[in-house]
């Protein structure tokens, strides 16, 4: 399997930014336009966006809707996540031109609701999006913008969704996220063996192409990309092409 990149781009407000580690508190600003940086990347070639939008992970509504549905009349596949509580939002992503939905607050607070979207709506639709750090020797994971831990584990969580029938994976190790301090390889390999049915997206800490490659190692089958875009760090059509 090859590894895709996909490029990301975070909204609050409408403006494009990245928190380390999730941290709304440590937020760095770019002065670009949110539909015009979408352009470019899907001018460079990538096939998908991943849009998130985080005013909405925290309040729980689709904040950034109307950016979103920008992004989306580009004429390039969307998958987009923050602020899904419950199906009518759901519906509402799809309608605004969104071609998967990520949900992660919903996923580990109330799986068997997640599976039910599963099987109404495809498991192509469907981005489960199980966010950890690893605390007291297991994989922890976090909510509402990760500004709340919850009891379950990766290891507990992940399994359950692939025998619900999920296609998609969206795994992020939160301690690595916006720190371009390398993607942890080990977390992915692991999930490789825990749920070899599932296209696992990585997500955290890339900073260059390298990273990228070594990515390419793993069971991973595709790459989000953020910060390393947004500063350069990183060409996106090479990185299409490595």
């Amino acid at each position: 399997m090859s590894l895709e990149p996909i490029p990301a781009l975070d909204l609050r407000e409408g403006r494009v930014v990245r928190l380390r580690q999730g941290d709304y508190a440590r937020q760095t600003d770019y002065a670009v336009d949110a539909v015009v940086q979408a352009r470019r990347y899907r001018d460079a070639g990538a096939r998908w966006l991943h849009v998130v939008d985080l005013d909405g992970a925290r309040s729980g509504r689709l904040d950034n809707l109307r950016t979103i549905e920008a992004m989306a009349r580009l004429g390039f596949a969307l998958q987009a996540g923050g602020g899904v509580r419950g199906s009518d939002d759901l519906v509402r992503l799809f309608e605004a031109g969104v071609q998967r939905v990520v949900v992660g607050s919903v996923a580990v607070r109330d799986p068997a609701c997640v599976g039910e979207w599963i099987a109404r709506h495809g498991a192509e639709r469907i981005v489960v999006a199980l966010d950890t750090r690893f605390v007291d020797g297991a994989w922890r994971l976090s909510a509402s913008g990760w500004t709340e831990p919850v009891a379950a584990t990766l290891d507990a969580l992940a399994p359950r969704f692939a025998e619900a029938g999920a296609r998609h994976l969206l795994c992020t190790d939160i301690d690595r996220d916006g720190m371009l301090a390398g993607p942890n390889l080990a977390l992915y390999a692991h999930l490789g063996v825990l749920v070899p049915t599932l296209d696992v997206q990585a997500s955290g800490g890339v900073r260059d192409l390298g990273d990228i490659r070594a990515l390419a190692a793993t069971p991973a089958a595709a790459v989000i990309l953020g910060r390393c875009l947004l500063e350069g760090r990183v060409d996106l059509s090479e990185a299409l092409t490595c």
